[in-house]
């Protein structure tokens, strides 16, 4: 009877609604992700499969971690190969892939960059390295730079930009205060003798992939010397190769005492790093840093197969291509202009990004917003092809600008 189909049509509804992770999500998980409407069953290179049929080109990467895309084989076999071998071993004992992924990481990093101290995320690699500013200075102030983001935790959360909004806690761990971006007279100014470090993101990913200048940033190596400051590059959204280099510092030819990074770091498996000189290395022994699961062997051999696909396939150079490429055949329909560097790309609309992130999700393809309403970001695996950019500018030829 029609009643009977009907029931059973709401009850093949609801146990399908039970079965979508979705729901189950939403009936066991804090509720603080804001969350896109598809869920991924399977990847392939730039490519998502969902499980409801659609084949998604993402030019997001996961918030920028996706740098070899998905299912890379060397990087799959690494950590297959390791799994199987040995799983987990503390700090407690050296490893041979622990050894190796930090001797791969040194040789890619810009002059004078000699250690490095493995933690989980970027947060954690930029807690770790204040403390490291604070300690080796004996100073009390940070300066950071209005609108950069640097993580959600005490100390990176006090150094982000607007965070009084979710920080959570009764007060900062130290002195904060913020040199307005690309103001070099300010900069000049602000950093003096009581200042222990700065900390910058060549590139503001959260800001919208706003690239700082090479005058700002080389005014900021300057001072912080000058007064015997330290300079931190958080590049945990603009290193390991995103912005055409393996740095970006190393775009600016300017040399930081301390570079944070993480995201595309493993490639995908959790990972972070604390990149020093060997001056500062020296001010610390055992006990003064720890982290349980940092430079894991999973991790670490993630992180070595990662810098060796990047080496081995050319992908500074494929990014530096592909940016070139956006830059060219982007600035259309919607698009107005284009900041950032490398595959860590803003694209400036002339109406809400996530208006023209909606649109191009219809055609199947997923871009990025941020917190400037204006900009949509371009955050895509290190191994974009011609053809997918070809796709993206398509597409947004198809979204009639608006009239001024």
């Amino acid at each position: 009877s029609r009643h009977a189909r009907s029931g059973m049509d709401l009850m093949a509804t609801h146990n399908e609604s039970m079965t979508d992770p979705r729901t189950r999500e939403a009936a066991t998980m804090i509720p603080v992700y804001g969350q896109l409407p598809f869920v991924p069953e399977r990847a392939s290179g730039c490519d998502i499969f969902t499980r409801d049929g659609r084949q998604i080109l993402d030019l997001y990467g996961g918030h920028a971690v996706a740098a070899l895309g998905y299912g890379h084989p060397s990087l799959v076999e690494a950590i297959h190969t390791q799994s199987s071998k040995l799983l987990f071993q503390s700090n407690a004992v050296a490893l041979d892939i622990r050894a190796d992924a930090a001797e791969k990481l040194m040789r890619v990093a810009p002059d004078g960059i000699e250690r490095v101290f493995f933690v989980n995320s970027g947060a954690e690699a930029n807690e770790n390295a204040l403390r490291m500013a604070l300690r080796t200075t004996g100073r009390s102030k940070v300066l950071a730079i209005t609108m950069g983001f640097h993580g959600r935790t005490a100390a990176a959360g006090a150094v982000t930009w607007n965070a009084d909004k979710w920080y959570g806690f009764p007060s900062k761990p130290f002195d904060v205060e913020f040199i307005p971006r690309d103001d070099i007279d300010s900069a000049r100014s602000m950093i003096d003798d009581s200042v222990a470090c700065v900390i910058f993101e060549p590139v503001q990913g959260v800001a919208g992939a706003y690239d700082l200048s090479t005058e700002f940033i080389e005014t900021l190596r300057t001072e912080t010397t000058k007064h015997g400051a330290l300079l931190i590059a958080d590049e945990v959204q603009s290193g390991m190769g995103r912005c055409g280099h393996f740095f970006a510092v190393q775009a600016h030819d300017v040399n930081p005492d301390i570079i944070t990074n993480a995201k595309a770091l493993g490639g995908g498996i959790p990972c972070g790093a604390v990149l020093c000189t060997q001056e500062i290395a020296s001010k610390f022994g055992s006990g003064d840093l720890g982290s349980t699961f940092g430079g894991g062997p999973i991790a670490a051999a993630a992180i070595a197969a990662t810098v060796q696909a990047i080496t081995d396939e050319h992908l500074l150079a494929n990014v530096r291509a592909r940016e070139a490429q956006v830059r060219e055949q982007g600035v259309v329909g919607p698009i107005r202009k284009i900041q950032g560097m490398g595959l860590l790309l803003g694209l400036v609309c002339d109406r809400p990004a996530t208006e023209v992130r909606n649109i191009l999700l219809d055609h199947d393809i997923l871009a990025g917003t941020s917190s400037d309403p204006e900009v949509l970001r371009i955050l895509a695996p290190l191994v974009l092809q011609a053809n997918h950019v070809d796709r993206l500018s398509q597409a947004l030829a198809t979204i009639v600008p608006t009239t001024i």
